[in-house]
């Protein structure tokens, strides 16, 4: 399943996709080759290195609502992007569940 999130001009969007394993197969075949993702392999250590720690905050707090998840990896990754990349990473991990609440998300460190 994918899910977008955002706007277009001025209507918000809130979409999802499910996709078996053949429109996943379908999808990875246009991402670059290996070859043409070597120049990314530098960062590849950092974002190692974020992935842990954003693991680590979670699991230190045992839960935490969804915006100032964010907040926290925002600062921990030293931009708002990055922050949500990591959160959304969060949202896939099989040792985070991530519970409905009324007013935001909230994310439990399950281990």
């Amino acid at each position: 399943m994918l899910r977008i999130k955002g706007r277009v001009g001025d209507w918000p969007v809130d979409l999802t996709l499910e996709m078996d394993a053949e429109d996943w197969a379908q999808l990875a075949a246009h991402l670059p080759s290996e070859a043409a993702a070597a120049p990314r392999a530098r960062t590849a250590h950092a974002a190692d290195g974020l992935w842990s720690s954003a693991l680590e905050l979670l699991q230190r707090t045992g839960r935490m609502e969804g915006p100032q998840l964010l907040g926290e990896l925002a600062a921990l990754a030293g931009d708002e992007a990055a922050g949500k990349r990591l959160l959304v990473r969060l949202r896939h991990c099989p040792q985070v569940r991530v519970e409905s609440a009324d007013e935001a998300p909230i994310y439990h460190w399950v281990g």
